[in-house]
Order: structure tokens, then sequence, then C-alpha cells
């Protein structure tokens, strides 16, 4: 597990430091989301993705950053990097491969593409992270993930250890400077 080591650091499950990581992020401070409560919802609750595609205010807070009459991007509301970023489909959808046809997955993989390119030039990547997560137990509607790994990262603070509430926490982020963001890479995308 994370804990935060002042307002400057970060201390991961086996006691090593990681000041470098709230260097690179400014001053905002990291947490550990209620992870109890956030596998309860995934599990038993209604779908995240539908519920942000059908405008529920209970799934406020992910600035979106493109949409169009298939796809929907927004930004992760609880960060581990600056500029994380999940691409879904606008329909419900499981598998990331078989619930579409090869074109449909193309088309999505192009708006994954975008996004990424988008987010790097925003906020500047040493790496761009692109994957399909989720679970047919929690989470079921197929998203990718798309986060920006910040320049400079020493190696054992990335990959899983950037991505992750348990090793890097979530970014506490304004919501103004959220949407701020959200506005400047829609930009970028032509939005």
């Amino acid at each position: 597990m994370l804990r935060s080591d002042g307002d400057y650091g970060i201390v991961g499950l086996n006691g090593s430091a990681f000041p470098g990581m709230m260097a690179r992020m400014g001053t905002y401070k990291r947490h550990v989301p209620d992870l109890d409560a956030y596998h309860e919802r995934a599990r038993t609750g209604p779908c995240f993705v539908c519920g942000i595609v059908a405008g529920d205010p209970d799934f406020a807070g992910h600035h979106v950053v493109y949409e169009d009459d298939d796809a929907l991007a927004f930004l992760n509301r609880w960060p581990t990097q600056r500029g994380y970023a999940l691409v879904v489909p606008r329909e419900h959808r499981e598998q990331a491969t078989a619930d579409f046809t090869v074109e449909e997955y193309l088309a999505l993989q192009r708006v994954v593409y975008r996004v990424a390119e988008a987010v790097r030039e925003e906020v500047g990547a040493e790496r761009m992270y692109v994957m399909s997560l989720g679970s047919n137990q929690g989470n079921t509607h197929v998203h990718w993930h798309v986060v920006p790994l910040p320049p400079g990262t020493p190696y054992d603070e990335q990959q899983f250890a950037a991505l992750t509430w348990e090793t890097a926490g979530a970014l506490d982020v304004p919501e103004d400077e959220k949407a701020a963001l959200a506005a400047r890479i829609g930009c970028r995308m032509g939005g």
C-alpha cells in the first residue's frame, strides 16, 4: 500500500520512497481511494461507463476530452498520472475484440491513438501506456486506459507502479484544473 510522506513524497509498501513522483506531478497530494467501496460498486453497481454516457449525476467528475457518435473519451476521475484518460465505446460492449467488427475495433483504436497523442502533446510523456482492463465480474464495459508516464520517471516507478492506486496513489487534482486540462486536450484533438 501507498502512504503519504508529507506533501512531497510517496512511500510504497516496502518502505521505499518515491520523492520524484510528487516532484514531477507538481504540488498535488496523493491518496488511495477506498478500494473496498470501489470494488463493491464495480462488481454490484450499475455500469459506470453507461452512467457517464447517459449523463447520470452519480457518475459526474469524469471530464470529457472527446466524443463522437460511437466513442467517448474522458479523464480518469482518480488518476495516478496527470492526463490519464479512458476511451470507451458508447454502446455497452464487454469484450475488447469479440464484441466488435474489425472496422468498429479499428475506429475505436483510431480514437485511442488520437487521445494518446493529444495527452502526450499536452502533458508530456516519456512513454504512453495503452491497455484495456476490466473484468467480466466488474467494470464490464470495455474501456482503454491511456496513461502518460512523466519524463524522467525512475524505472522502479514505471509500468504497474505508475498505474495502480496501491503503489502510485490517486492525484488530488482540483475539479477546475481537471476541466481546464480536458478542454486543452480536446482542443488538441480538434474539438
